[in-house]
């Protein structure tokens, strides 16, 4: 299999927020193609160990080659969202949790998986190609209606009606199998083009993530996150649109404050059950990393570190 170019965002910087114990068992939830994996590696000791976590079977079969005959290092395919499956036996046992959300670069660069608005390739846009449904059956089969809603949800599109009515009217004519066909359409139904960026971008961002659960796995790590990491471990997330990152800021920020409970309820400060406290501030790369990989400009990275549960 050949090296890909894939650059990992803020590869230093999330490493060194996550690995806290050398000796201690890490999780990498989005593998990719093991930019994040092979620094925490080099940072374990003999005694740490890494489960690393992919939808995508290309990842799968490059994680396979890239770290064959390592011992330390091992790899499942499935969704962040059922980490807990995938780490079985090991709750609040976990020195780190890693999530670099979004896409990877070779995902976006190969034009036979249907990301990109800017190459040819078939309409499919799945993480895991072994399962689901495709973004091409998707526009050819909903409605007009919910459309325009998970474009509005998910895409943040203002003209979220304007593009389902056109995808719909043309559908009728010639289904969408092509992601240039679905581009161009809406594009033309875009009447207000944002400056430096694609107008077909929040549409496709809005179907990938609707096809793809991300946002539904996202809620379900977060939770699931609580449970695995023991004392001390860290949580570090890197988000690539305001979506993800909301997301992300409201969970630590509910988790920091601890239960909401009834107000004058008898309760000291010290007995309310905290489960996180936020490491820092928010991370963005630096102006050199923006110059040699783009994709992370929007990149924005947050750090919790779990806290002991409180006697009850």
């Amino acid at each position: 299999m050949s090296q890909d170019l894939h650059r990992s965002v803020l590869l230093r910087e999330a490493v060194d927020a996550l690995v806290v114990d050398p000796d201690g068992f890490y999780i990498d939830g989005t593998f990719g193609r093991g930019g994040h994996s092979a620094l925490v590696l080099e940072q374990l000791g003999e005694a740490g160990s890494l489960l690393a976590v992919d939808k995508d079977p290309q990842a799968i079969a490059f994680a396979g080659e890239r770290f064959a005959g390592e011992p330390r290092f091992a790899i499942w395919h499935g969704s962040f969202a059922d980490m807990d499956e995938a780490a079985a036996g090991k709750v609040g046992q976990v020195s780190g949790i890693l999530l670099d959300l979004g896409v990877s670069s070779p995902q976006l660069d190969q034009a036979e998986r249907g990301f990109s608005f800017m190459q040819d390739g078939p309409l499919d846009m799945r993480m895991d190609t072994s399962r689901g449904v495709s973004a091409a059956d998707w526009v050819n089969t909903e409605s007009e209606s919910e459309m325009a809603r998970v474009f509005k949800e998910y895409g943040e599109e203002r003209f979220a009606r304007r593009m389902s009515a056109a995808i719909a009217k043309r559908r009728v004519e010639k289904p969408f199998e092509r992601t240039l066909d679905l581009a161009e359409v809406v594009k033309a139904a875009n009447p207000a083009w944002e400056k430096g960026k694609h107008p077909a971008t929040r549409v496709f961002q809005a179907i990938r993530i609707y096809i793809n659960g991300e946002l539904d796995d996202l809620y379900q790590a977060l939770d699931k996150s609580l449970q695995l990491l023991k004392p001390g471990g860290r949580l570090v997330i890197i988000s690539f649109h305001s979506l993800e990152d909301r997301i992300v800021k409201r969970f630590i920020r509910e988790q920091e404050k601890g239960p909401q409970l009834p107000r004058g309820l008898p309760v000291m400060e010290s007995q309310i059950n905290k489960t996180l406290r936020s490491v820092g501030k928010a991370v963005k790369a630096e102006a050199q990393e923006v110059g040699e990989n783009v994709r992370s400009r929007s990149a924005v990275m947050r750090v919790a570190e779990r806290l002991p549960d409180r006697a009850q």
